[in-house]
């Protein structure tokens, strides 16, 4: 069987999502993900000899639907041999391009993939789909749909965090994005108006445990609680609100894009690999848990043969406060190589995107240690995760 080997990443910034348009609202979810792959193509990717684009979306409706990914590999003035699709598994999108394109040339499928994401939040607003899940009352009760907020303060409970610990977390986050250095993957981009955005937006690096403690929590008094308790067989009581706007994710756009080789495909393509995918995993659990990460995590690392003790970096998608605590917890992970340069908390959870974009900036963290192994997992609605296991040559 064939490695998956890295040869590059690429992302954009990530920009908030803003009433009257964000940075990056005047460029179309295809536009946007064509300034990636025209940057890969300048970085020496023979893009002719690309065996498929695989692009994870969320929301696929709109500017986003119609095969977004094809669009954008005809607006970045691709071949027009290389053929794209989409790819849809809510908020774990990206990383499941990046798991898919990596079985495509593990299983001698394909010689180079392209696995990219693209969410454009300000254009395509989440849940702009409609979903059965979200609008049809027996979809949503078969699915325990709920608002993800919901989700988070279920699994808070479930696990025991109580709301200063989550705000604790939230404080980290945004202190953490701060002082974050420059993400070598990380390209500018030009908005139509003339704007250059080169850097993450969002991050506050004035926030403090009492500016937190101080904000209502978002969902104690959701109509969907009697919901959350009924298909997880627990009772909330009066203390349902634990999460704020302070330790929620923000919205955000941005696109990414990784690109894959068998070890052929990276000699016909001249390129020299920085790192390779060695597992990955899907899991679930019931309905509306938000704890998946846990077992899809386990899984990606079974697949690649190792142990938790022998990460460098986790990159676990911020999906509200309680998902990295309880990750960290729950794999024995030291708190300060997880999310060791904030998160979505600070700087935005751009959907289909985000696998693309933490898979970016889990290689950057790895090569500045030398090199080594690395996690990143994201949860998603109705119970799933993604997660990928790499190593970096350095």
């Amino acid at each position: 069987m064939s490695k998956a080997l890295i040869l590059d990443a690429a992302r954009t910034p990530r920009a908030r999502v803003r009433r009257g348009g964000g940075t990056l609202a005047g460029l179309s979810p295809a536009e946007l993900l064509a300034v990636v792959l025209r940057e890969l193509t300048a970085r020496g990717l023979p893009d002719d000899r690309v065996d498929d684009v695989i692009v994870g979306v969320s929301t696929v409706v709109g500017e986003q639907g119609g095969n977004v990914g094809r669009v954008a590999a005809m607006h970045a003035g691709w071949s027009d041999a290389v053929p794209a699709g989409v790819v849809s598994r809510l908020c774990g999108s990206g990383l499941d391009a990046i798991a898919s394109g990596a079985a495509q040339v593990r299983s001698g499928g394909a010689e180079l993939v392209v696995a990219a994401g693209v969410e454009s939040m300000s254009r395509v607003p989440m849940l702009a789909d409609r979903p059965a899940f979200a609008v049809d009352k027996a979809a949503g009760e078969a699915t325990g749909f709920v608002s993800i907020g919901v989700s988070a303060d279920a699994a808070a409970i479930r696990a025991g965090f109580s709301r200063t610990q989550l705000d604790e977390y939230g404080v980290r986050s945004q202190l953490r994005a701060s002082a974050a250095p420059a993400w070598e993957s990380t390209i500018p981009v030009t908005t139509p108006s003339g704007t250059v955005l080169a850097h993450d937006e969002g991050a506050r690096p004035d926030t403090t445990l009492e500016s937190l403690a101080s904000l209502e929590p978002l969902f104690a008094d959701d109509p969907l609680w009697e919901r959350v308790e009924r298909h997880l067989g627990i009772t909330t009581g009066s203390d349902r609100g634990r999460h704020t706007v302070g330790t929620a994710p923000q919205f955000a756009d941005a696109a990414a894009a990784v690109v894959l080789a068998s070890e052929a495909g990276a000699q016909q393509s001249d390129r020299t690999p920085i790192g390779t995918v060695l597992g990955w995993g899907q899991a679930a659990v019931r309905s509306p848990g938000l704890e998946a990460t846990v077992p899809a995590s386990r899984k990606a690392l079974d697949q690649a043969g190792l142990q938790a003790s022998e990460l460098s970096v986790v990159e676990v998608n911020e999906s509200f406060a309680v998902t990295p605590l309880l990750l960290t917890r729950e794999l024995g992970l030291p708190a300060d190589f997880v999310n060791a340069h904030g998160g979505a908390i600070a700087v935005g959870h751009p959907l289909g995107a985000c696998g693309g974009v933490l898979v970016a900036n889990a290689l950057d963290q790895l090569r500045r240690k030398g090199g080594g192994y690395g996690l990143v997992v994201i949860p998603a609605a109705l119970g799933l995760a993604t997660a990928v296991v790499i190593e970096s040559f350095a």
